[in-house]
């Protein structure tokens, strides 16, 4: 999950105006909307395991489901949305070992953090899985995704950060490949990325592989590289997708065929060109002045809560069932009631969250070293 707020103006702009002798290139164009429709993503996420937990019974229920059922589809937003961001934000001339380090300090302090509270909840609440020593160092080292009995290990929604996890490995050298491509070679890419995830989903469906494919990192790579080859497109000003109201449309619209048509990683065949319109539009309309729902203030400021929000929200629906009971099945006004709490106790750790680790530990990871003195020394020698 990556973030999309940067300095605001167009690549055009910074291009003509920056200094010729400048060598720090100037940081990519804010895209604000992308902030904010990460924010809707972790929102139908965190319905979906409403409706997993059976907080409604009866028409509530029902409409809880038609809902947010087909809510694991926000994760696939997140693939091709840091495909897209991180192509987008890449530094010109950006080493592996720069990028790494900006990666780790974005996710693993939050990770690590949340993980020691399922740990502390896994010891001292009931209802709760406790993990081996193995399945514990998998989850830590996030690679506990490449092993289905494990990929559900601590907070079980840091299975997806496993997939990202190696994602942020491939991408300095996918992003030095795709670098050379011009508008053909990505659109051509863009493609088979999509044909890449409907075979995945056939050879998933046909369950040729010893474990469902859904949270297998190699199996939703595709998804992350039609982010990186639809960004290319518009770093080279080329996309040349519907707009916003249409691309949102056509998104929605694959959103409600997931119920009818697909179950587990076959539900990402419905929403993958949806998601892939949709997050081009929402960055061109930031770039280009257009009128777009999704970079107000407050959506944003919700938008950069989002990751910290996605990682705290099940702990504390899993928690609550300490005093809720497992599937309470409540009548429409007491599962609102307890959807509402579950909701703001969540948001509000997601804020302590993001306001006393992620920030802080971002800050500090990525803190400037200041020379030594010998290496002063050896510098006026």
């Amino acid at each position: 999950m990556t973030t999309a707020t940067r300095a605001t103006g167009t690549p055009s702009a910074i291009a003509t105006t920056a200094p010729a002798q400048r060598s720090t290139p100037a940081p990519a164009p804010s895209l604000p909307s992308l902030t904010g429709l990460r924010w809707i993503a972790a929102l139908l996420v965190f319905g979906l395991h409403v409706n997993n937990f059976r907080y409604f019974d009866g028409t509530g229920g029902r409409i809880v489901s038609w809902a947010f059922g087909a809510g694991a589809t926000g994760v696939s937003f997140f693939f091709v949305l840091s495909g897209f961001v991180l192509t987008w934000s890449a530094r010109p001339g950006d080493r592996a070992r720069p990028f790494w380090r900006r990666r780790i300090a974005r996710v693993v302090p939050v990770h690590l953090v949340t993980a020691a509270i399922a740990l502390l909840m896994a010891y001292t609440l009931e209802h709760q899985t406790k993990p081996t020593l193995r399945q514990g160092l998998a989850n830590v080292l996030l690679v506990h995704s490449w092993w289905r009995p494990w990929w559900q290990t601590l907070d079980p929604v840091s299975w997806s950060l496993a997939c990202e996890a190696f994602f942020y490995a491939a991408f300095p050298l996918l992003a030095l490949l795709v670098r050379r491509l011009g508008a053909r070679g990505a659109t051509a890419l863009a493609g088979l990325s999509v044909l890449a995830v409907l075979v995945v989903a056939w050879v998933d469906a046909q369950q040729w592989v010893s474990q469902p494919l859904d949270s297998l990192p190699a199996a939703r790579l595709p998804e992350f590289v039609l982010g990186v080859a639809i960004a290319r497109l518009v770093v080279l000003d080329r996309w040349r997708g519907p707009g916003l109201e249409a691309s949102l449309a056509l998104a929605i619209i694959g959103y409600f065929l997931v119920p009818q048509v697909a179950t587990e990683y076959q539900a990402t065949t419905c929403t993958v060109v949806g998601f892939a319109l949709l997050i081009p539009a929402a960055a061109v309309a930031d770039l280009r002045g257009l009128p777009s729902l999704w970079r107000g203030r407050r959506l944003v400021r919700l938008g950069e809560l989002s990751f910290a929000f996605y990682m705290v929200h099940l702990l504390v629906l899993r928690a609550g069932t300490n005093v809720i009971g497992l599937k309470p099945r409540y009548d429409l006004a007491e599962g609102l009631a307890v959807t509402a709490v579950a909701f703001a106790v969540s948001l509000g750790l997601s804020w302590v969250l993001y306001e006393t680790v992620e920030g802080p530990a971002r800050r500090l990871l990525l803190r400037k070293r200041r020379p030594t003195v010998s290496g002063r020394a050896r510098q006026t020698t």
